[in-house]
């Protein structure tokens, strides 16, 4: 069950959508609500629907002339040698869907940092 529609990931975009365009859209909407509801199902129904758009945008693109890829921290062009070259971060997933930084803690779970002492359920958690 997607929590935005193929019309709000368009309203958000500066280009229109493709007939096939707006298939993917709808396909990965769905996916972008799994993904949410494995963070935090219980988030509002605003939040998932921001989360849904941008999540979706990212991996649709938002420009007809991009020539970069989105993610890339480093790009080179070159003239009649067809040289292109692209500095992608560690662990940057162009073109696919996942959460960042920012959704997450829109989701609630952004700043959870978590820790347990494995001597606390032998010591009745006095260490």
């Amino acid at each position: 069950m997607a929590y935005a529609t193929v019309q709000d990931v368009e309203a958000g975009m500066v280009r229109t959508l493709s007939a096939d365009e707006e298939r993917v859209c709808a396909t990965l909407l769905d996916q972008a609500a799994c993904l949410i509801d494995a963070y935090n199902e219980d988030a509002s129904a605003d939040t998932k629907k921001i989360v849904s758009v941008r999540m979706t945008i990212r991996a649709l693109g938002n420009d007809d002339t991009m020539e970069i890829p989105m993610g890339a921290s480093q790009g080179s062009m070159s003239g009649l040698g067809y040289v292109q070259s692209w500095t992608m971060p560690s662990g940057s997933s162009v073109g696919q869907i996942y959460i960042d930084k920012s959704e997450k803690k829109m989701l609630g779970v952004g700043d959870k940092i978590g820790a347990s002492n494995p001597l606390a359920i032998l010591t009745g958690g006095n260490v």
